[in-house]
């Protein structure tokens, strides 16, 4: 029971809708986003759906760095494993797209298990360049081997369908991509909130005394890379239906490091801060190409060299979150909430 607004027992801590107001602007968002497809263009529902696509892959990456503190350059190769699981089964054996989904997923954490198995040894610096290395390893097999991904040539995939229902719009592919986002979401939530959620933070805030008090290190970061990759599979495997076609040069190094900056603009281990930093990185390119061409019909030399101009916003903004932000967009968040919170006592 509680007492005004002070919780009494951990199950009211935890508890996903701590408050009415909660339950109904959540409610409230989700008939927004149900309705999109109905009042959107088709373009804007083309970035929601990648917007969807990427929330789901960086909540992978924030379980495994932002909850367990493991760091990761690699998140494309796990991306890319479960891309071209969907692709070649698909293709050649015209498997259902279902069944792919969780194959692909169940085909990148098996990856997973294998890079994570070093990661019981390794930390830091070190393990970054492990996983660095992976993504170069995963990026040179799908270039080389001709006769499995086609190399450069990439590979088409067939439309999705589920049960006669073929999604060959983006308006058909949004409800897709939502319900997976959601479940995504609601499965993350709820495995942060158990026993093996604390034990990874434990892990990440002190590994040592964590190991004191009982929890088993190398079994937990095993699960963690075991799930992150999981994600990345699934997000990979949307992402390959959803473009029809999927190509070596989809997952290179720098989808790895727009992950990582997900996670770090929005607010690492949060799973908010995975949502905002998705979107927020999404977006981005449509923003800095929108002021871009509002100052190149004043300047029109700067057109011609706004791809290097470009580069250098998309840097200066993570290193500005670091330095002055580290917690992200989800930490505004929470300023604002305390700010209406204790209003007006806060200002």
């Amino acid at each position: 029971m509680t007492s005004g607004n002070f919780k009494e027992t951990y199950r009211e801590d935890i508890k996903v809708f701590q408050t009415f107001f909660v339950k109904f602007w959540l409610v409230l968002f989700i008939l927004i986003m149900l309705f999109l497809p109905f009042i959107a263009d088709r373009y804007f529902i083309y970035l929601a759906n990648l917007s969807g696509i990427a929330i789901i892959g960086a909540l992978g990456i924030n379980l495994l760095t932002g909850y367990t503190g493991q760091v990761s350059l690699g998140h494309a190769a796990f991306l890319a494993i479960g891309a071209y699981t969907a692709a070649i089964l698909s293709s050649r054996f015209g498997i259902p797209f279902w069944i792919l989904i969780f194959v692909s997923g169940i085909s990148a954490s098996l990856f997973g298990l294998i890079i994570g198995i070093p990661s019981l040894r390794l930390r830091g610096l070190y393990l970054v360049i492990t996983t660095m290395a992976f993504q170069f390893i995963v990026e040179h097999v799908l270039f080389r081997w001709e006769t499995l991904t086609h190399g450069d040539e990439g590979i088409a995939l067939p439309v999705p369908s589920i049960a006669g229902f073929s999604f060959e719009t983006d308006q058909r592919f949004y409800y897709l991509i939502f319900v997976a986002t959601a479940l995504a979401i609601i499965t993350m939530k709820n495995v942060i909130r158990t026993r093996t959620g604390r034990a990874l933070q434990a892990l990440r805030d002190r590994d040592i005394i964590a190991e004191t008090m009982g929890i088993n290190l190398a079994k937990y970061k095993l699960l963690s890379f075991i799930g992150s990759s999981f994600y990345a599979g699934v997000a990979g495997a949307l992402y390959a239906y959803y473009l029809a076609f999927i190509s070596p040069d989809h997952f290179s190094l720098m989808v790895s490091i727009q992950y990582i900056a997900m996670i770090i603009v929005g607010g690492m281990g949060t799973i908010l801060g995975s949502i905002f930093g998705a979107v927020f990185i999404i977006l981005l390119p449509e923003m800095l190409g929108f002021m871009s061409r509002g100052i190149a019909s004043h300047f029109p030399l700067f057109e011609t060299g706004f791809g290097d101009v470009k580069n250098l916003v998309y840097g200066l903004i993570i290193v500005g979150f670091l330095i002055y932000q580290p917690d992200g967009l989800y930490g505004y968040w929470i300023r604002i909430k305390t700010y209406f919170k204790t209003y007006p006592f806060t200002f």
